[in-house]
């Protein structure tokens, strides 16, 4: 510092795998106000540091400011090279931290059928290295920074639950991150794609359903297509983490490779075979009294988006306000419309 007139402050260190613990004890060694700037863990390593004591692992004292982004931290058949717990000031776990796209464990066994049992480490040296690729990623494509959102673990996250941005809540991917001292450590969760760039726009999606089926729950495959006004988003599969019964609201994520623009309109479909609506028909055909009653379905009244990248929300209503009722293999259409809940709000 002192022979060539360089602040300790701007130093950045950045360490994979073993490296972020190496980069930590560097750090650490450095007391007092004149503290590194940054330091970077891509990966920590994970055994051996498990659990371990703040002294004996990265932590958020080894610099002035600390981020980890920890992409293999389960074990699968054994398998984990990444820390789980917490060691920086913002520690992000793109797609929970666990595998990532296009590193499926079912690719181990293509691996060994190809390389053998060295095969094995070609998957976890994808999962592992991908921290590599997400943070290399944030300085090659200013114009496609990924965001994070804090959360306190992935199911919530998966509801698309925590799209907020207000009090700091969300911050950016790598290089470019938004340096900010907590006094506890702060983990947020994102999606991502399988290369660069690696950038997704995160929508949460709120639907309540009234299920008129009484007394059955069922489980039911939607699709969705979206169209902004830049592109359109067709045929993109819903899963529901529990059946439909009774009246309520469900809320989950989705997200886009690309960016479709504002939001305009949605299409809702019901997939699958018509089995409730064939077995309708039969009873209408035993029991003639019947016709004319309308079929139990589901009704779908409006839709509450919430685009996470913008902050902006949302509310679509049906485009046939007589004809509200979604029937398997049906579609329905919802149109932009205010949301008359917040408009009482603001009287």
């Amino acid at each position: 510092q002192e022979s060539i007139q360089f602040s300790r402050s701007n130093a950045h260190l950045i360490g994979y795998s073993l490296g972020a613990h190496v980069s930590g004890f560097a750090g650490s060694y450095i007391s007092g106000t004149n503290k590194i700037g940054r330091i970077t863990g891509l990966d920590p390593a994970g055994p051996l540091f498990e659990g371990m004591s703040p002294t004996d692992r990265l932590s958020p004292d080894d610099a002035n400011f600390v981020d980890a982004i920890h992409t293999f931290t389960k074990q699968h058949m054994g398998l984990s090279v990444g820390i789980k717990q917490p060691v920086a000031h913002f520690d992000f776990y793109p797609n929970g931290g666990t595998f990532q796209p296009g590193c499926h464990i079912m690719h181990v066994y293509n691996h060994i059928a190809q390389y053998g049992i060295t095969g094995i480490t070609q998957t976890v040296k994808c999962a592992h290295e991908r921290s590599v690729h997400l943070f290399i990623d944030s300085l090659l494509h200013n114009d496609k920074q990924s965001t994070a959102y804090w959360c306190n673990d992935i199911n919530t996250f998966n509801k698309g639950m925590c799209l907020s941005c207000r009090k700091n809540r969300c911050n950016t991917l790598g290089y470019n991150i938004r340096e900010e001292r907590l006094p506890k450590s702060r983990r947020l969760f994102l999606k991502t794609r399988a290369h660069m760039p690696f950038k997704v726009y995160h929508y949460q999606f709120k639907i309540h359903f009234i299920n008129e089926i009484q007394g059955k729950q069922i489980d039911p495959t939607f699709t969705i297509s979206l169209t902004g006004t830049k592109e359109d988003a067709k045929n993109l599969p819903i899963t529901l983490v529990e059946g439909i019964n009774g009246n309520k609201t469900y809320s989950f994520l989705i997200t886009l490779d690309t960016d479709i623009g504002e939001l305009i309109m949605i299409k809702f479909k019901w997939e699958g075979t018509a089995v409730w609506e064939n077995i309708w028909d039969t009873v209408q055909t035993i029991i003639p009294w019947t016709k004319g009653i309308r079929r139990p379905g589901l009704i779908v009244k409006t839709i509450r988006v919430k685009a996470g990248e913008t902050q902006q929300k949302m509310t679509f209503c049906s485009q046939s306000i007589d004809n509200v009722h979604l029937h398997p293999a049906q579609e329905k259409t919802f149109v932009r419309c205010e949301d008359r809940f917040r408009r009482q709000n603001r009287k």
